[in-house]
């Protein structure tokens, strides 16, 4: 989270800014801001340890038809800010935050705030994921994937050494779901054998033999197929690519809660940059590929060529979710590279350098052994003999035309005498 002071020519209460809205989580104790304590179901004091349970909300979690709200995004205008002007309920401070965030802390007394996304952004979150793995617990899992990775430079290693803070932030989705019905056509092909004669030479003599080949009957066909997909998973930030947001799947998406500010605080908290209407091109994407593996089901034999398909889709919801995720970043040789911890699983992904000296010395370290056991085995006379002898012989010229004479080794194998080793005949020499 970005925070800094306000420029003095801004002006408090502009219309990008006056419907914000500033929560305070107070102890029912004694009065302090409380923070999630991860893991459970309440916000917990950080100075007397009382425990303040989260109200659960009577409502359950909503999925909300996608054409009724892209129909009212069109007709609706929504604004676009570049920072939200937040003033603190605690000390009365004006900071700002990023557009794309709606939660974070004072700079000047570390008071949680969470802002409304009303006015920035239309739609809001309707469940999310509480965090389940603490700061603790990700940072032993990501110092464990950090010492995994081969050929890291060493100053990553001692990056995972050092006492670098992870950053809990709750990352912006979108779910869908959809019944889909697809008509298709195509070829099914199905694989037959013919009878196939063929001459070959066979201890110097033409022989005709008969061998197997594979044939394909292509028939027409044509069908429908139907599927409903349930909660297809689209991540709305920009701030994380999408490799790594796809890295931390599978999420435990059946214990969604209904969403309360209260899990927001004491970490961050990002507004969707990624707008429906593409969310759900990307994921139509995935539906696609999926409906595409059916057809060929659908047209069965050996193998399958699609001709054309057309999905309709009914029925289709949508609800936006926050699903949590600890985040940390490592800067090396002028590029920054992301890590993130899933907050649920401890499932660690991210971006990381190799080190080329090391690639390097690796592969040199290959040759040289490579080379070496060339050169003992080239002493000890382990490429004299029947093999070397043979290939000398028996170029593909001659294969099959005159005998290769034998040899073997001067001396006895094993500790028996060479005769114990009698003629081998050529056909099982080489």
């Amino acid at each position: 989270m970005k925070v800094w002071p306000v420029d003095s020519g801004r002006s408090v209460g502009e219309a990008t800014t006056a419907a914000l809205t500033e929560t305070r989580f107070p102890c029912q104790q004694c009065g302090a801001v409380l923070h999630y304590a991860v893991g459970t179901r309440s916000l917990e004091c950080q100075y007397c340890g009382h425990a303040n349970a989260i109200a659960s909300p009577t409502t359950h979690i909503e999925e909300l038809d996608l054409h009724t709200a892209l129909r009212r995004l069109q007709t609706s205008r929504s604004v676009s800010v570049e920072t939200h002007i937040i003033k603190c309920p605690n000390c009365a401070a004006e900071f700002a935050l990023d557009a794309h965030i709606h939660a974070g802390e004072c700079p000047f007394c570390s008071t949680t705030v969470v802002t409304s996304t009303s006015k920035a952004k239309p739609i809001k979150p309707k469940a999310l994921l509480p965090f389940e793995i603490t700061d603790t617990q990700a940072r032993e899992a990501y110092i464990k994937w950090l010492n995994k990775l081969w050929f890291a430079p060493s100053e990553l290693k001692r990056y995972a050494r050092d006492d670098a803070s992870l950053h809990g932030v709750y990352i912006p989705y979108w779910t869908y779901d959809s019944d889909t019905a697809t008509a298709y056509q195509g070829q099914r092909g199905d694989v037959y054998y013919v009878r196939q004669r063929y001459t070959a030479v066979v201890n110097n003599r033409r022989v005709t033999r008969t061998r197997s080949v594979p044939k394909v009957r292509w028939t027409p066909v044509s069908g429908r197929t139907s599927r409903h997909f349930d909660d297809v998973l689209v991540g709305a930030t920009k701030t994380l690519p999408r490799k790594i947001t796809d890295w931390l799947e599978p999420w435990d998406l059946e214990n969604l809660v209904v969403y309360t500010e209260a899990y927001l605080s004491g970490f961050s908290s990002e507004v969707y940059q990624v707008d429906l209407d593409k969310g759900f091109n990307f994921a139509q994407s995935t539906m696609d590929r999926i409906i595409r593996s059916d057809v060929q089901n659908a047209i069965g034999g050996d193998q399958q060529r699609i001709g054309g398909l057309r999905t309709q889709h009914s029925d289709t919801t949508f609800k936006h979710v926050l699903l949590p995720v600890w985040t940390a970043g490592f800067s090396f040789r002028k590029r920054t590279y992301r890590f993130v911890v899933n907050g649920r699983t401890g499932k660690v992904r991210g971006e990381r350098p190799y080190s080329v000296v090391k690639i390097g010395l690796t592969a040199a370290a290959g040759l040289v052994a490579v080379l070496g056991f060339l050169y003992v085995a080239g002493q000890s006379g382990a490429f004299e003999g029947g093999f070397s002898s043979g290939i000398q012989q028996r170029s593909p010229v001659n294969w099959g035309l005159e005998p290769a004479p034998s040899r073997w080794p001067d001396v006895p194998l094993g500790g028996f005498p060479q005769s114990t080793f009698p003629e081998l005949p050529d056909s099982l020499r080489y």
